[in-house]
């Protein structure tokens, strides 16, 4: 009896909180943090899609009041440069919340569970760490080295505080995101504080300006001696960092930082870079095209295309050929990321390939990868306007540069389907007319997209970024109000899907602005150049070698991170052996383009093998005759330097 009432007895009074109340509180209070984060991410996600809606509305203004009025909006340059910069760290803050910033990785071929987990804790610590130091040089920056004038009437150091602001709480996000419990809890917490630590010399000069006492004078001093002398170890420590998979934004800054200090430099020179690289007017262009470019993937801009060329080009032999190289030209152009394309026309595209006109299965596969980035050198290419921007050139002579190597390649990939379609026989559909001047007028307002861009650009009517302004208000009516394929509520959407690619190639554009300031300071460009000039004395075995080299980086870098940090290593290299700049621009890009559908790791593979639920071997080897038809492509824009100067020495008489 007195076992059963043990048994069944009531808990005590006192042991009731601990088992029942406490676990329902913890559970209503995550709830209700719960809550409040996600009401905090959709007030960050409106804050930075309003402001790249006003970064595209302004210069659309500034237009119409020189129109109108003869004058413009006063400060407007300074304010649409300004929403660049906060478009650029508030989108890299939604990266760092989504775990979508891009990075050199080898975790994927790692067998281990165990071990990917171990990785990405290490590089959230590192990013944190990272930036924490980058956030703390940016408050020295604001008061040190920031011109403390206004931007219309707004103090240029409320705007300029969103670099430390962002950064401070990418760091707090990155220890987040590293998971870690319990006791382990210590390290994020240790390498935020050593985050701060490392930051003294900037902290110094915060609070004592250019004029501290000695003994921090020499605290400082011993600090880069520590730094000059682990140097060496510290950059194979990032390197290794960047395979693990820490993001490539944060490698670059970790090197600017290390590379600077060890040589004597200040840690704000990062911050000034980053300022400076993010209110640059001719990378504003880039974030109003990608949302054009998923404005179209997003609606049913592709399909009404895909019947259009299709009933116009499908009594051809291979016409399908003709209408997939196209389409996915045209889309790659304006959202600049192959893999985008390969998502959003790949299954309507491989349906009609497959499906319906029975092409074998490994010739869709490998035709639909192989030209998912085959629009990068047609304008309005984000990719064009970085090289621009990196070199210094004149970004229209970049556009027209890449018109006739941009035409060979689509030309040798529809020779190619042309020829296969053929020889295994493929049927050739009726031509009918009215269903032809039907899709026309459906599609009739995407086909004149580019030709309005061209026309208004090319003659000067509109500059590159109110041009971009002017395609996302067109886009924008388009499809939302003409065709209505995207409603008011789904727009956010859309801009949430942009904004992953605008924060992580701003945000890489402006590191890669810090790391390429120390490169440049060293000369080490320059030296490398004459080293090479000296080892290599004819010009085409260098081009050769260049090609070779551009490949291989294509396996690991992705094109904008290579732009930003391959293409300054490669400049003198093209002044030394008298390549035209424009003519290396274009080599530069198709090698990388090439470069991602080139075995083991090209991009679009992964991209292809996951749309088509294929093996990645197998697409690999679906994808090889593609690849040589390229490479061939590669070799004569290389060595036959009139397909990219030309057109441009025709503009420029």
């Amino acid at each position: 009896m007195d076992s059963q009432e043990n048994e069944f007895a009531a808990p005590a009074v006192s042991d009731a909180p601990e088992d029942f109340v406490i676990p329902g509180r913890f559970q209503r209070i995550r709830q209700k943090a719960g809550k409040i984060r996600s009401v905090l991410y959709s007030i960050e996600d409106i804050f930075c899609i309003t402001v790249i809606i006003l970064m595209a509305i302004f210069p659309l203004l500034e237009l119409a009041a020189h129109s109108l009025f003869k004058t413009g909006i006063p400060a407007s340059t300074g304010f649409i440069a300004h929403f660049l910069l906060f478009t650029a760290l508030i989108a890299g803050m939604i990266c760092t919340r989504d775990e979508s910033h891009l990075a050199i990785s080898i975790i994927q071929y790692l067998p281990k569970e165990s071990i990917k987990e171990r990785l990405k804790v290490f590089a959230n610590l590192i990013s944190s760490f990272v930036s924490v130091v980058i956030a703390c040089s940016s408050i020295s920056f604001m008061k040190m080295g920031l011109d403390p004038g206004k931007i219309g009437f707004i103090p240029k150091r409320i705007l300029v505080s969103i670099i430390p602001i962002a950064f401070f709480i990418i760091a707090l996000r990155f220890a987040h995101k590293s998971k870690l419990t319990g006791w382990k809890i210590l390290f994020p917490v240790l390498v935020i504080i050593l985050g701060i630590a490392a930051s003294f010399p900037s902290i110094v000069k915060i609070i004592w300006g250019f004029d501290m006492p000695d003994a921090v004078f020499n605290a400082c001093e011993l600090l880069i001696d520590i730094t000059w002398y682990a140097k060496i170890p510290l950059v194979v420590f990032l390197i290794i960092a960047a395979l693990g998979g820490t993001p490539l934004f944060v490698i670059l800054g970790g090197l600017s930082l290390l590379l600077l200090q060890s040589s004597g430099g200040e840690q704000d020179s990062v911050a000034v870079n980053i300022y400076f690289g993010l209110i640059n007017q001719n990378i504003i262009a880039i974030p109003l095209f990608t949302i054009v470019g998923f404005f179209l993937s997003e609606s049913k801009a592709g399909e009404r295309l895909v019947t259009t060329f299709r009933s116009f080009f499908s009594w051809l032999p291979g016409g399908i050929i003709i209408v997939s190289v196209i389409i996915c030209a045209f889309f790659t152009s304006f959202t600049g990321a192959s893999g985008v394309t390969i998502l959003a026309l790949g299954g309507i595209l491989y349906a009609i390939l497959s499906d319906h006109l029975k092409y074998p299965q490994k010739f869709s596969v490998g035709l639909l990868t192989s030209i998912g980035s085959i629009g990068v050198l047609f304008p309005p290419s984000l990719a064009l306007i970085l090289v621009g921007t990196v070199m210094q050139i004149n970004i229209l002579h970049l556009f027209i540069g890449g018109i006739l190597p941009g035409i060979l390649l689509v030309a040798a990939m529809i020779a190619f389907g042309i020829i296969i379609s053929i020889k295994i026989k493929i049927p050739v559909e009726k031509f009918d007319a009215k269903k032809a001047m039907v899709s026309l007028k459906e599609s009739s307002l995407e086909i004149l997209l580019p030709v309005f861009l061209v026309i208004a650009y090319f003659t000067g009517i509109l500059d590159l970024v109110q041009l971009g302004a002017a395609a996302v208000l067109y886009i924008f009516i388009v499809e939302v109000f003409i065709h209505r394929d995207i409603k008011l509520k789904d727009i956010k959407g859309v801009f949430n899907k942009a904004v992953p690619i605008i924060g992580g190639v701003l945000i890489i554009l402006a590191l890669a602005k810090a790391f390429s300031f120390f490169i440049v300071d060293t000369q080490a460009p320059s030296n490398v150049a004459a080293w090479m000039h000296t080892a290599i004395s004819s010009k085409w075995a260098f081009l050769l070698l260049l090609n070779a080299a551009l490949l291989l980086i294509g396996f690991v870098l992705d094109m904008f991170s290579a732009i930003l940090v391959v293409l300054p290593l490669i400049i003198p290299l093209g002044e030394i052996y008298g390549i035209d700049p424009v003519h290396l621009g274009i080599i530069f890009l198709v090698n990388l383009e090439v470069g991602y559908i080139t075995p083991p790791v090209g991009l679009n593979l992964f991209f292809s093998s996951y749309r088509f639920h294929k093996p990645f071997m197998e697409v690999c080897k679906y994808v090889s005759p593609f690849l040589l038809v390229q490479l061939a492509v590669v070799l004569l824009v290389t060595y036959l330097p009139w397909l990219s100067t030309w057109l441009v020495s025709l503009v420029t008489k």
